[in-house]
């Protein structure tokens, strides 16, 4: 019996010590195999550093040659007037009838710009507005019952904006002739109206007082003449406007109006045509 528990101690201590070196080995080669992966991760990294670095010194590039358009050291100027009058007697049109007075309007605007560099150019715009409007009389017929007369009515207004220009220009491959511009403006501006109606103890007026700021872009199209005079047509697509108008009634009531607007689309109104000389 002595000897039979003396055996079993022995294999139980061998047993210990078979397991010690098996753990021993399992450690030693999970070891390897993380100091194998750390070196394949190593290696990995340094690789994509490689690339990056070989795509960073490569400049991508279009193969898009571009000219000098408008080169540096050229004066930009130009100047738009637009003119409009009519006059009606007794004239009838839809719902009005005996109409009776004229308007007319007249705008003008020179423009200063200078290049700073090739197809780059900075400068302004002044633009003054005039409008009138005289009716003696007028009727308005809605219906064989129903009408209403208007008498004396007399309108005039102007105003004047400052506006601050930048330029970029591109031409249509290599054509020097054809191009396009986009044009970042700001515009401050200021106006008086007065309106007047009827007469007598009827007699009322209405004399108001705007003040406007705008920002917006305005991209176009230039075709040259010559070397020195071209056409020029553009419209604002993109813009905010801010207008404050200040009213007095009769010389007592007094009314304030705010306006502001911004979009994003195409303003037909805003579409302008001028001739502008490159010196």
């Amino acid at each position: 019996m002595a000897q039979l528990a003396v055996s079993q101690l022995l294999i139980q201590n061998i047993n210990i010590i078979d397991g010690n070196k098996t753990d021993n080995m399992t450690r030693k080669i999970m070891a390897q195999c993380r100091a194998k992966s750390l070196r394949w991760l190593v290696v990995v990294v340094v690789a994509l550093f490689s690339v990056t670095a070989s795509m960073a010194q490569e400049k991508f590039t279009r193969g898009i040659k571009q000219i000098s358009f408008i080169p540096k050291g050229q004066w930009i100027t130009g100047v738009s007037v637009s003119y409009s009058q009519s006059s009606q007697d007794n004239y009838q049109f839809l719902v009005f009838e005996n109409l009776n007075g004229d308007t007319y309007t007249f705008k003008v605007s020179p423009m200063l710009m200078y290049a700073f560099a090739d197809n780059l150019a900075a400068g302004g715009r002044f633009a003054y507005s005039r409008q009138r409007t005289q009716l003696d009389k007028a009727q308005v017929v809605l219906d064989s019952e129903t009408s209403y007369d208007v008498d004396h009515l007399y309108s005039i207004s102007h105003n004047y904006y400052a506006t601050a220009a930048f330029r970029n220009y591109l031409s249509l491959g290599n054509s020097t002739r054809f191009g396009l511009f986009n044009e970042v403006q700001l515009q401050i501006g200021g106006g008086q109206s007065k309106l007047e109606s009827g007469s007598g103890i009827d007699f009322t007026g209405t004399f108001e007082k705007n003040f406007s700021f705008n920002f917006g872009l305005a991209p176009g199209m230039v075709v040259f003449l010559n070397n020195y005079s071209a056409i020029e047509v553009n419209v604002g697509v993109l813009g905010f406007s801010y207008k404050h108008t200040k009213s007095t009634t009769d010389r007592i009531y007094i009314a304030n109006r705010t306006l502001k607007s911004a979009n994003f689309k195409i303003n037909l109104f805003s579409i302008t045509f001028g001739a502008t000389f490159y010196l």
